[in-house]
C-alpha cells in the first residue's frame, strides 16, 4: 500500500517472549512497498544502510523514504485491541453504578440501535477509528451493531483510514428490547452472511479487514442461532468473537436458559454451552473470562480458544478481576481489549497498565478468592507482550504483525518521550513526552516502564499499518 520503499532508523523495542523485550539500538529496518519488513540490521546508521543494505536489496537510494527516530524516541509494534464495541464509543465513561445487565439496557442497546442512522454511524465510526489509531492501535476486533448497512460502513471506513480490523455484525435474537434484536435465528444468519459478503467484496484477500462471526453473548442468542453460527464458522473457517463469564448474574442466567437437557452439553457451564453449539474453536475470541471454573478453563484450553482480557471494563462495571496468570498457566493465549464502552479508554496502553494493576489485586485477594501468590503479578514486559504479540495470536495474525522481524508486516508506532534538559524543561515541543519525563540516566527498560505507567496519545507521534502512514500527531 506504500508508494515507496522505506528505511527506518533508530531504536526498536519489541517482545521476543512473554517476559522478554528486545532492544535494538542504532538499527535499521527496511520495509518494501507492500509493507513487509525485508531487512533488519543492527549497528547500522543511515550511511551504512545507503552504502550496503539498500544496494543489496536493489533499492535506488533516491527513491527510498527515510524515517529516523530522534533522541528520546523509539519504534514499537502497533497495539492490537482484541475486543471493543465501535458502536459504543460515544458512551465511554458513562456507566454509573450499574452492573452488566442493567448497563446494557440503560446505556448500550439504545445507543447501538440509533446507529441505523447512517449519518450518526459515520460520525461515530470515523471518530473511533481515528481515536484508536491516535493511541497506536493498528488492529482492532470490532463489534458493530445488528444493522447490516451500519456494519458495512464500519468496514469501508476501516479500509479508507487504513486500520487493520476484524469487523463483526452483532447477532442477537432474544432477551433484548423489541426495538433492537434480530427477528429470528434465520434472519440473523442471513444478515450475517450479507455483512460477510460485503467485507469480502471490499477486501477480497482480507489483507486488511476480515469478517468475524459475532454472537453477542449466550443470553442474547437462542440455541438455534448459536448452532447456525457455529455451522457458519465451520463452513467459512472464519473467526468468532463473543463474551464469556463476565459477570456472576450473567453466568446464572446462562445456566437457567441453557440446561444440558436442551443443549446436549456435558454440563450447564457457560463454556460448555458454546462448545455444544460449535462456537468454541481455535479461532474463537472470548472476552472477559473473569469467572471461569477449572473445568471451563481446561475446556477452553483444549479447544485452543483465546481470551481477550479487559481489565478496565471488568473494574468499571464491577465484573471482577480475571486471573490472567492462571489462564496463561492453562496454556490459554491471551490478549488485551479496551472493551469500550464498558471500558473507559480507547488506549491499549491504558489497558496494559490496568492489566498490571488488576493482577496485583488478584494477589491481594479479588473475586472472593484467598490472596494469590506474588507470581500472579504481570510485569511490564508481560503486559506489553499481551498488547502486541499476544493480541496478534488472539486474532489470528501471529507471525504477520506484533514484532520487528523479516517477513512481518510493518504495523508500528513511533513513540516519543519527554527529554528533560538541565533547566528542568522539556526539550523540543511542549507536549513532546506528555506525562513521561526522561532525565537521561534511566535505562531503556526503565524508560519503557515509565511510558507504560504514564504514557498516552501525546507519546504516539506516528502510526503505520502495513507500511502506510495512517496517523501523525500534529
Amino acid at each position: 500500500m506504500g508508494l515507496k520503499n522505506k528505511l527506518f532508523l533508530g531504536t526498536f523495542v519489541h517482545s521476543k517472549a512473554l517476559d522478554e523485550l528486545e532492544y535494538l539500538h542504532n538499527a535499521a529496518v527496511c520495509v518494501d512497498m507492500s509493507g513487509t519488513i525485508v531487512a533488519v540490521e543492527v549497528e547500522c546508521d543511515e550511511l551504512r544502510a545507503r552504502e550496503t543494505v539498500l544496494p543489496r536489496l536493489g533499492w535506488e537510494v533516491a527513491e527510498v523514504e527515510v524515517v529516523e527516530a530522534k533522541e528520546g524516541q523509539f519504534f514499537f509494534p502497533g497495539f492490537i485491541d482484541t475486543h471493543l464495541h465501535a458502536s459504543q464509543y460515544p458512551n465511554i465513561g458513562i456507566f454509573g453504578k450499574s452492573t452488566l445487565l442493567d448497563w446494557l439496557n440503560t446505556y448500550t442497546f439504545p445507543l447501538e440501535a440509533s446507529l441505523s442512522d447512517p449519518v450518526k454511524a459515520r460520525q461515530v465510526y470515523t471518530r473511533v477509528i481515528r481515536k484508536t489509531l491516535s493511541h497506536g492501535t493498528t488492529c482492532a476486533a470490532y463489534y458493530a451493531t445488528i444493522d447490516v448497512p451500519s456494519t458495512n460502513l464500519l468496514t469501508d471506513l476501516c479500509l479508507s483510514h487504513g486500520q487493520r480490523a476484524l469487523v463483526g455484525r452483532v447477532c442477537m435474537d432474544q432477551l433484548s428490547p423489541d426495538y433492537y434484536r434480530d427477528a429470528s435465528a434465520d434472519a440473523s444468519l442471513a444478515a450475517t452472511r450479507a455483512s460477510i459478503a460485503h467485507i469480502l467484496r471490499a477486501d477480497p484477500t482480507m489483507s486488511l479487514v476480515k469478517p468475524i462471526i459475532t454472537p453477542r453473548f449466550a443470553p442474547a442468542c437462542s440455541l438455534p442461532l448459536m448452532r447456525q453460527l457455529g455451522a457458519l464458522a465451520r463452513e467459512t473457517s472464519l473467526p468468532i468473537q463473543t463474551h464469556i463469564s463476565e459477570n456472576k448474574s450473567e453466568i446464572a442466567l446462562v445456566k437457567d436458559l441453557f440446561p444440558p437437557s436442551a443443549t446436549g452439553a456435558a454440563d450447564d457451564s457457560y463454556a460448555s454451552v458454546y462448545d455444544a453449539a460449535g462456537l468454541l474453536t481455535d479461532k474463537t475470541v472470548l472476552a472477559h473470562a473473569v469467572h471461569l471454573t477449572e473445568a471451563e478453563a481446561d475446556l477452553v484450553s483444549a479447544r485452543r480458544a483465546k481470551v481477550s482480557h479487559c481489565p478496565c471494563s471488568n473494574s468499571a462495571i464491577t465484573s471482577g478481576a480475571a486471573r490472567v496468570r492462571w489462564l496463561l498457566d492453562k496454556g490459554i493465549t491471551c490478549g488485551l481489549g479496551t472493551d469500550m464502552s464498558g471500558g473507559y479508554s480507547p488506549s491499549v496502553l491504558e489497558t496494559a497498565r490496568q492489566a498490571a494493576l488488576v493482577s496485583r489485586h488478584v494477589v491481594m485477594g479479588a473475586n472472593g478468592l484467598a490472596p494469590g501468590e506474588e507470581r500472579e503479578k504481570l510485569s511490564v514486559e508481560e503486559v506489553l507482550f499481551l498488547a502486541t504479540r499476544g493480541g496478534a495470536e488472539v486474532v489470528g495474525l501471529e507471525g504477520r504483525v506484533g514484532g520487528f522481524e523479516v517477513g512481518m508486516e510493518w504495523d508500528a508506532q513511533l513513540v516519543g518521550l519527554g527529554m528533560i534538559g538541565e533547566g528542568g524543561e522539556v526539550e523540543g515541543e511542549e507536549d513532546e513526552g506528555g506525562d513521561v519525563d526522561v532525565f537521561g540516566w534511566e535505562s531503556w527498560p526503565d524508560r519503557v516502564a515509565k511510558w507504560l505507567y504514564n504514557g498516552d496519545d501525546r507519546n504516539t507521534k506516528k502510526v503505520w499499518v502495513k507500511g502506510r502512514l495512517v496517523h501523525q500527531r500534529k
